[in-house]
């Protein structure tokens, strides 16, 4: 009993010991997956913002190269004439990859102390004069404060945009007829630097938002065809004003919780304003500068992106909930596994006792036969041959013992062939008051006189299909039972058959003293036998039970028990009727 109790504290050791550890382990997974999210939540906003800084790179790139297509070579020492810009807007138009880019081309020219709009015909190629479009009045007023000199020259959308002119792109063009020799001809180191005109260039906004925002989009943050994030670019001057989205509800909604942004629309003016200066630099001058060198966060434009999972948090909070969810059920079923393996290891050494108790109570049921069969054996062939009625005595022993030892050994076959599946042997239309009758027959040597059988059979009852023999042997074992373990405090045992809800109902009960409850959950178990049976070393191999069930179940049926302390036991064996069919055409037999 010591040697059993501590190897019960041993396997509770031990799995209290596996919890701590996976306990420890699913801390540190935690704090882990934690690290390992801010980690890629970082890595993922900066791959971001350098794909979009790369597309408004691209957007501004493209938007540049188109109005630097559209300007004259440098190097004029001439005035540039609209003719020049015909030319140039016609070899752009053959040229270029984004022809439809700009929706209106114009020059604006001072003339007496106005500015005369002459706008592009691409079909005619040809310049018109027409009246300022109602949009680009605050832009007419800009460039005349420019031509006038109360806007001191600089960078031409030093003023900001505002209105409805945030699309137009004004290039000035530069010339001066009286230079000096040795005074820089071009460049912002000439003096009496002016501006004779200016070229202005309107988005197609139309096209931006159908072709090249789209394009770019895919480009910078597509993957295999997909984007995995909403975007939408708006005015700077104006929230409201919804440029591109690539959303299908064509609306903003983005604003106030974008994972990252970046403006748009922000060109290199001092790229355009030395085409103007062919190409040098004096002192004072504009800078070289590269597309890379804009800067992304400036521009007319912004581009506001935001995951469709809700935000670049939320996605990793996802993904740390999954993995976390990965590794709290893996540690689950760890414990799980451990768990089921030590209670199926000592279910394996309950199991094993059980086989041991077997194999002591399957000697000991065959040693008393086999000691009296011998004992007979020896005295018949002495003096006791002579005399008849001893004769007749030691034949009755060896009679009766040797019935007991084939009880024991079909006990112990027809469990190894329940084993192998081979519970019926063949199944035949059954009446069930002729097994019962045929099994309380069996049994009245082993019930004895002393016992009170009462039957009650309802008449009529309907045949079952079944192997004969298999449903004698469940009837036999339970009248056995009841008749050893249920006549201490009286000598009743019933047996009741009828027929209830489709099933036939056989009952077998006694009035001892009931099986404990907590034994009643393993009573049907192989090898199992109760504590009072093993206490009182009531013969038994703990098979039958066991055998009983599975014959029943055989059979499509079911048993149970009901057993109450001092009130006896009662166990109810219920089995399907057979097909009307089977009833029919065996009604009239009485096997």
């Amino acid at each position: 009993m010591d040697h059993q109790k501590q190897r019960e504290f041993v396997s509770w050791a031990v799995m209290g010991s596996l919890v701590l550890l996976c306990t420890i382990l699913a801390a540190l997974q935690y704090l882990w997956t934690g690290e390992v999210s801010r980690a890629e939540r970082d890595r993922l906003l900066g791959t971001l913002k350098a794909s979009l800084n790369r597309l408004a790179v691209d957007f501004n790139g493209e938007i540049e190269t188109a109005t630097l297509g559209l300007l004259p070579p440098p190097g004029r020492e001439t005035p540039v004439t609209e003719d020049d810009y015909i030319s140039q807007h016609s070899e752009w138009r053959r040229t270029g990859r984004h022809d439809q880019l700009f929706a209106r081309i114009a020059v604006a020219t001072p003339v007496l102390g106005e500015l005369r709009l002459r706008l592009l015909d691409p079909q005619q190629e040809k310049f018109e004069t027409i009246p300022w479009p109602a949009e680009w009045k605050m832009l007419e007023q800009r460039l005349l404060n420019r031509a006038i000199g109360r806007t001191p020259l600089g960078r031409p959308d030093a003023v900001g945009f505002t209105g409805l002119d945030f699309k137009v792109i004004d290039v000035p063009r530069f010339f001066r007829a009286d230079l000096q020799p040795g005074r820089p001809r071009f460049g912002p180191d000439a003096e009496d630097r002016r501006e004779t005109n200016w070229l202005l260039f309107e988005l197609n906004e139309a096209y931006v938002r159908s072709n090249l925002l789209p394009e770019l989009v895919q480009r910078h943050l597509g993957n295999n065809g997909i984007v995995d994030y909403q975007v939408e670019v708006i005015s700077r001057s104006d929230e409201k004003q919804l440029i591109f989205t690539n959303s299908r509800d064509q609306v903003a909604q983005i604003s106030g919780k974008a994972d990252a942004s970046v403006g748009l629309f922000e060109l290199s003016y001092e790229r355009l304003l030395r085409r103007n200066f062919g190409g040098r630099r004096g002192k004072g001058g504009p800078k070289r500068q590269t597309l890379a060198q804009t800067d992304p966060q400036q521009g007319r434009w912004e581009l506001l992106v935001q995951h469709h999972a809700g935000s670049v948090d939320a996605l990793v909070q996802q993904s740390r909930m999954r993995n976390l969810a990965v590794a709290g059920g893996i540690l689950l079923l760890m414990l799980a596994a451990v768990a089921a393996l030590m209670r199926f290891t000592k279910r394996a050494q309950q199991l094993a006792e059980l086989q041991l108790d077997f194999v002591a109570g399957v000697s000991h049921e065959l040693r008393t036969p086999i000691t009296v069969i011998r004992t007979a054996a020896y005295n018949l062939k002495g003096k006791v041959a002579a005399n008849p009625a001893q004769v007749e005595r030691y034949g009755g022993l060896i009679q009766n013992e040797s019935e007991k030892l084939t009880a024991i050994v079909e006990d112990i076959l027809r469990f190894a062939s329940a084993r192998a599946g081979k519970v019926i042997q063949e199944r035949e239309s059954l009446s069930v008051e002729n097994v019962i009758e045929q099994s309380v027959e069996a049994s009245k040597t082993a019930i004895g006189s002393q016992c009170t059988l009462e039957q009650t059979i309802e008449p009529g009852l309907p045949r079952v299909m079944g192997d004969s023999a298999a449903l004698r042997h469940v009837v036999q074992n339970l009248l056995s039972n009841a008749s050893k373990y249920g006549t201490h405090e009286s000598d009743w045992i019933g047996v009741s058959a009828a027929h209830k809800s489709g099933a036939i109902e056989i009952r077998v009960s006694d009035r001892g003293a009931g099986i404990p409850q907590e034994e009643q959950g393993y009573i049907f178990d192989p090898f199992y036998r109760g504590r009072k049976a093993v206490q009182d070393q009531i013969h038994g191999t703990g098979l039958g039970l066991s055998l009983v069930k599975k014959i029943v179940e055989a059979h499509g049926g079911t048993i149970s028990v009901h057993s109450e302390p001092n009130k006896g036991t009662e166990f109810l064996v219920r089995l399907p009727v057979a097909p009307i069919e089977n009833q029919n055409e065996f009604s009239h037999s009485t096997s």
